[in-house]
């Protein structure tokens, strides 16, 4: 995205950053987004459109048309619940929720300054939206989650905040379970996975993995720092030059490492004793899939509130930061190996992963609707 947009890499992570991909990705392109599923529409009168979070004409179509009009619309939640409430901080930066009035009052005001910091791209997302005949007159974060018929969020309830005042239609339908890769040839070295050792997993993820090879970002500290434990390192770059770009910067690998360009996590976290991650909500929620606690380093995107919510369960270390030292990144990995809270809070997760299949609640979601439409005929 910094290729194609270099005025986002001069942005750094926050507010700015978020502005500029809302007017940029999301907002930008509403006009020809919904210009096309409106055509579709047209051409195929479909019951039920189904979109993620950022996919605005879901929003647009339901301020746009009377539900008896207009397909019933369906939101899945890819990201942390980031709708504004009186129980929760505002969504961005990551701070931990607490009970009581005092607590109310203070999400309050911090509500209240998120808009203020959101205004003008408030007033474009009102503009935006006007041009196409609506009128938005909801907080621009909260459109997503009211605007909708059902909003479907993609975790369990134990991996979130709890909140008073969610809307009626939201709910928790579960982890997707991650893609089944039989086809993956297994490296020379995956057998030392069952060596008896600890597995450690690094990865960046795949969207904040450009500085791969920088000397101060999460891949190269990581194995760098843990060079001289009696660990076995996987560092999965989900690049195809990322193990090249990681030798590059380090010239000598630790006898301990190993290099993967895309490795299926499906296969690798199994094996795994922790994760050291910058904090993708999919990578994350993977690794609770398979009771794996994290070492958790981000901040572009919604990566601090992901590592919030680690924080919060207790399925791993918060480093608050995406260029963790050496010092702290070393700290938090052998807590996570030795102290068995971790990987306890980490499977008791798991367990209540376990007990949803999200695919089968989106399928009774888009049955029953279908059924309620051809009755309605």
């Amino acid at each position: 995205m910094d290729t194609l947009f270099p005025a986002r890499a001069t942005l750094a992570p926050g507010p700015a950053q978020l502005s500029f991909d809302f007017e940029n990705f999301f907002l930008g392109h509403l006009p020809a987004q919904l210009q096309g599923l409106r055509a579709l529409l047209a051409e195929f009168p479909a019951d039920v459109v189904l979109g993620e979070l950022g996919f605005w004409s879901i929003p647009a179509l339901s301020l746009a048309m009377a539900p008896e009009e207009r397909p019933t619309l369906v939101t899945l939640g890819s990201v942390p619940l980031l709708i504004q409430s009186e129980d929760t901080p505002a969504f961005g930066p990551g701070i931990l929720p607490t009970s009581g009035e005092e607590a109310r009052a203070r999400n309050r005001a911090m509500n209240a300054e998120a808009r203020q910091v959101f205004a003008a791209l408030q007033t474009f997302g009102e503009a935006t939206l006007k041009e196409l005949g609506v009128t938005l007159s909801d907080y621009l974060f909260d459109a997503p989650f009211r605007r909708t018929d059902h909003y479907l969020q993609l975790t369990v309830p134990g991996f979130e905040y709890p909140r008073s005042d969610l809307p009626a239609h939201l709910r928790f339908v579960g982890t997707l379970p991650p893609s089944r890769t039989d086809d993956y040839e297994e490296p020379a070295w995956w057998p030392e996975l069952s060596s008896g050792r600890p597995v450690v997993v690094v990865t960046q993820g795949t969207v904040a993995n450009n500085d791969l090879n920088d000397l101060n970002d999460l891949v190269i500290p990581t194995v760098r720092t843990l060079a001289d434990l009696d660990v076995l390192v996987v560092a999965a770059t989900a690049r195809e030059d990322g193990p090249a770009l990681v030798r590059q910067a380090l010239h000598d690998v630790p006898s301990n490492v190993r290099l993967a360009s895309f490795v299926p996590f499906d296969r690798l976290l199994p094996h795994a004793d922790a994760l050291v991650t910058n904090g993708g909500y999919g990578g994350v929620q993977t690794a609770l899939y398979h009771g794996v606690p994290l070492v958790v380093a981000g901040a572009s995107e919604d990566k601090p509130e992901v590592a919030a919510r680690v924080e919060w369960t207790g399925t791993g270390v918060n480093l608050r930061t995406s260029s963790p030292g050496s010092i702290e990144l070393r700290a938090a990995v052998q807590a996570v190996l030795n102290e068995p809270g971790y990987r306890s809070q980490a499977q008791v997760l798991a367990k209540e992963i376990g007990q949803f299949d999200p695919f089968d609640a989106i399928a009774d979601i888009i049955d029953g609707t279908v059924q309620t439409c051809r009755v309605g005929r």
